[in-house]
């Protein structure tokens, strides 16, 4: 039981971290980007291939799939953020789809749809709730830094030209701020805190496959953020392990209710979940913790001498 929890806590943590990247591309930015487990796969995979062919240390393939993520967030961002709302939208789901067919078929690099075994795990010579303990604090280590790092950048001027960006571009632009650059910025970090995500699950896990591009993975961290409170990294992580616990504790549903088929018991799940977020949208319409509202004057707000004045 006890390495049954201590896994959950694991990934909601990793969840966070997904949820923390989501939120500085949507939340801060608006830019609502479905294409999030093309990053989160991409470091997953960059870190494992560098462990195993180069035999680098985990802490190093964990750095190589962040950069490689952040850098494949900066490409995503040329041809494709001039589109708005729905269309990049879908552009970005496309982008994510592309990923998950190269590694089905790229078999020479990602060993096809029977993934990659024997990742070199972190603490590996441990076994059991010993392993188990260890890389949750190591989890948790790397949240706590990436949820200050990402507060750091929300606080910053960067993070409230980030939001001009999100309320109105024109604005933003006539303040003589120069948005695509903000936004490759955004994607490009957002992406690496992804990409970091997926590199701790690779290490965690042991094993990586093209089954790391779920649906259902990419609306759990939509979820997460909706209902933590979007714009603000404290409602990022509390998203997502209210996500993962209402998730996972639907499963002891089947031992209360006796006489129930495997179906039948998915089924209430899934009712149950759905319910539950929906209790949590009606009162909490902008999420548990909804980003502070603030009023800036606009354009003068976002001029260099001006950043730093009191609202």
């Amino acid at each position: 039981m006890l390495t049954y929890i201590l896994t959950i806590l694991t990934f909601g943590g990793i969840y966070a971290l997904l949820a923390l990247g989501l939120n500085l591309m949507w939340g801060m930015a608006g830019m609502a980007n479905l294409g999030i487990l093309g990053y989160y796969a991409i470091g997953g995979y960059a870190s494992a291939l560098v462990t195993i062919h180069f035999g680098l240390p985990v802490v190093v393939g964990m750095l190589i799939g962040t950069v490689v993520a952040g850098a494949l967030g900066a490409a995503t961002c040329v041809g494709i953020v001039k589109l708005r709302d729905d269309y990049l939208a879908i552009a970005t789901l496309g982008f994510a789809q592309v990923l998950a067919l190269i590694a089905q078929n790229e078999i020479w690099l990602t060993n096809g749809t029977d993934g990659i075994g024997q990742i070199p795990r972190l603490a590996g010579s441990l076994h059991g709730e010993a392993f188990n303990i260890v890389y949750l604090a190591v989890c948790v280590v790397i949240l706590a830094v990436t949820f200050l790092g990402m507060e750091v950048l929300r606080r910053s001027p960067f993070g409230r030209v980030l939001r001009a960006i999100r309320e109105d571009q024109m604005v933003a632009a006539t303040a003589g701020k120069h948005v695509f650059s903000f936004q490759m910025k955004a994607l490009a970090v957002g992406g690496a805190v992804m990409g970091l995500a997926g590199a701790v699950y690779a290490h965690y896990i042991g094993f990586i496959s093209p089954e790391i591009f779920q649906p259902q993975l990419l609306i759990y961290v939509f979820l997460a953020l909706i209902l933590g409170g979007k714009g603000n990294n404290w409602g990022a992580v509390a998203g997502a392990f209210f996500v993962v616990f209402i998730v996972e504790g639907t499963r002891f549903v089947g031992g209360l209710i006796p006489g129930l088929s495997a179906v039948q018991i998915g089924a209430i799940r899934q009712l149950i979940i759905g319910v539950g977020f929906i209790v949590v949208v009606q009162n909490w319409p902008r999420g548990v913790f909804p980003e502070p509202l603030k009023k800036y004057r606009q354009p003068d707000d976002l001029l260099p001498e001006n950043s730093g004045a009191k609202e």
